[in-house]
């Protein structure tokens, strides 16, 4: 059995086995300027520490070309999600919106910005955010584009969307989604479409470490434990080899 922290819950896995993932992504707020007259609503206002630290970066450099950094989004809750979603759906909403579990806005790495507050074209924010570890959701700097406001900061997640693309994962989940729920996963948010969260956090975890577990699914299989085996880590100590393999190589991540 591995031994959770004092408080936390251990879940069984279907053959009595136990996974507790100690390690989560904290959120942490940032206090940066808005569309709302002020900064950023506190319900908003959270992202990861590599995230907050890009944001910051970028902010920095506007200034100091004389110009700034609004946003109209950072984080939202899987409800808030939801609702935006639906709000597409509905046609409440023009721009694209995916259901819950399947942003990165709930993963607290993705930016939504005020177009109108960066005072350069896009195509060199682009080379701004860039610098600072963003990428664009679409291909193109042109900003009359949906989603042109739109920036990840992806983090050791990008090794997700790669390994999904790459084939290795199956094609019916989309690399984007993916790496959005491994995002997810990292922050100990429950994630819907999985049957156990602790089996599909291991498995995103092993992916973002260069593992080949396949999908992230929420099923421990034979593919699951022979990526974990060759990783170096064992079902018996899977937490704590997995909570010092991430906090050594994404140390970024989890400075809060």
């Amino acid at each position: 059995m591995i031994v959770g922290k004092p408080g936390t819950e251990v879940k069984f896995l279907p053959d009595g086995e136990t996974y507790l993932p100690t390690t989560y992504t904290p959120l942490v707020p940032v206090n940066i300027a808005s569309i709302y007259h002020g900064p950023l609503p506190k319900r908003l206002a959270l992202c990861t520490p590599d995230t907050k630290a890009a944001i910051l970066a970028v902010a920095s450099d506007l200034t100091a070309l004389g110009f700034g950094l609004r946003l109209s989004d950072l984080f939202r809750s899987r409800e808030a999600q939801q609702q935006a979603h639906e709000d597409f759906v509905q046609g409440r909403k023009k721009a694209f919106s995916p259901p819950a579990g399947s942003s990165m806005h709930e993963a607290g790495r993705a930016m939504d910005i005020d177009l109108s507050s960066i005072g350069v074209p896009l195509a060199k924010f682009w080379e701004i955010a860039a610098a600072h570890g963003f990428t664009p959701i679409i291909d193109k700097p042109e900003s009359g584009r949906s989603e042109s406001w739109h920036f990840d900061c992806r983090g050791s997640h990008a090794a997700v969307y790669r390994y999904v693309s790459s084939g290795r994962a199956g094609a019916v989940v989309a690399p984007y989604t993916q790496m959005a729920q491994s995002g997810i996963l990292a922050l100990g948010i429950t994630l819907d479409t999985v049957p156990l969260q602790d089996a599909a956090f291991l498995q995103a975890g092993l992916i973002r470490l260069g593992a080949d577990p396949g999908k992230i699914d929420g099923v421990i299989g034979d593919r699951t434990r022979g990526a974990l085996k060759d990783a170096g880590g064992t079902m018996e100590n899977a937490a704590a080899w997995l909570d010092a393999q991430l906090r050594t190589k994404f140390v970024g991540e989890y400075a809060a």
